[in-house]
């Protein structure tokens, strides 16, 4: 605690008054036990969600609570949905005041544990500060005039004169994304390309007339509208690489299985022509010895066949031969 105090004359005429004397009253606790890094956020002027990291000399086991506080409230209340992560604790707590109120409260925030041991923090923020809208949702996107009109979702719970937003764009031949600063919820790009895709998101920004906060809400989900003139073609390339692949991988198989065969030709299996030589002498010895009689006889037949030869002359031919002689 904190306390500060000066003097001022009884005579109301006097606007002079002394210096501000401040004194304070530290926090029970071990050094190094409070929770450190506190950052909190309003998120869409619904709820608060808070974030802090154990001090650096806090045990494991250290229950973290956290209370706040505002003009308004009849006495402090505790955040109730806590959760930790690697080591970060978080904890969101309903935080509304009517949609028509111009001016919103100091709250302050308290961070402690039952533990006497464990020392406490205590911050005071401006709710304005801590705004943070929520993500926009593009509802239209259409052809217009040449051009394209996008049309997206308000916060609902942030007054639309509060705030602002930014368009983020880009076509299939760009890699590089082109912004645009919009007053509204909706906007038209003019004189767009047809033929080429385009591609949208868009993000709230709280306006400095009604909030100081400098959280932008994330971007929306991305929203295209056209045709890449190049997707037929490459739907068309995914079709027919991997048929000309596989035509060309079973050709060169065929070819492979063929060349195999003329380099490396198929050794025959010795079992088979051993079964053959001992299968034909298995047979019966009688027919083959009775078979082979017969064809030895044939062949004496046939070497020892005589064939005749008859001359025969002539009368004529006779006579001339005396003749000539």
């Amino acid at each position: 605690m904190r306390f500060k105090v000066r003097s001022e004359c009884k005579n109301s005429n006097a606007t002079n008054h002394s210096q501000w004397v401040e004194t304070s009253v530290p926090p029970k606790g071990v050094p190094g036990t409070a929770a450190v890094g506190l950052s909190c956020v309003w998120h869409n002027l619904e709820y608060m969600l808070c974030m802090w990291h154990p001090g650096e000399n806090a045990s494991s086991d250290t229950n973290y609570s956290l209370f706040y506080w505002f003009d308004g409230l009849e006495r402090h209340k505790e955040c109730k949905n806590y959760s930790v992560s690697q080591g970060s604790f978080e904890c969101a707590f309903k935080f509304t005041f009517p949609q028509a109120a111009n001016r919103y409260p100091l709250i302050s925030i308290l961070i402690r544990d039952d533990s006497e041991n464990i020392m406490p923090v205590c911050v005071t923020e401006n709710p304005t500060t801590l705004v943070k809208p929520a993500t926009p949702t593009i509802a239209k996107l259409s052809y217009v005039n040449n051009g394209i009109h996008l049309q997206w979702s308000e916060s609902g719970t942030i007054p639309a004169n509060c705030l602002s937003y930014e368009v983020r764009y880009h076509n299939g031949d760009l890699t590089t994304a082109q912004t645009i600063q919009v007053k509204f919820n909706s906007t038209s790009i003019p004189s767009v390309d047809p033929n080429s895709k385009y591609t949208f998101q868009v993000r709230a920004v709280p306006k400095v007339e009604c909030y100081s906060s400098k959280f932008y809400s994330e971007w929306s989900d991305e929203r295209s509208i056209g045709e890449n003139p190049n997707s037929a073609f490459n739907f068309i390339l995914i079709i027919t690489i991997p048929l000309i692949v596989t035509v060309s991988t079973i050709i060169l198989l065929v070819y492979l299985k063929r060349l195999k065969i003329l380099i490396l030709p198929p050794i025959p299996d010795p079992r088979e022509i051993l079964k053959r030589m001992f299968g034909e002498q298995n047979e019966d010895p009688q027919s083959c010895a009775k078979e082979d009689c017969m064809s030895g006889y044939d062949r004496l037949i046939k070497e020892e066949e005589i064939h005749s030869l008859i001359l025969i002359e002539t009368p004529e031919s006779s006579n001339s031969e005396k003749e000539h002689r």
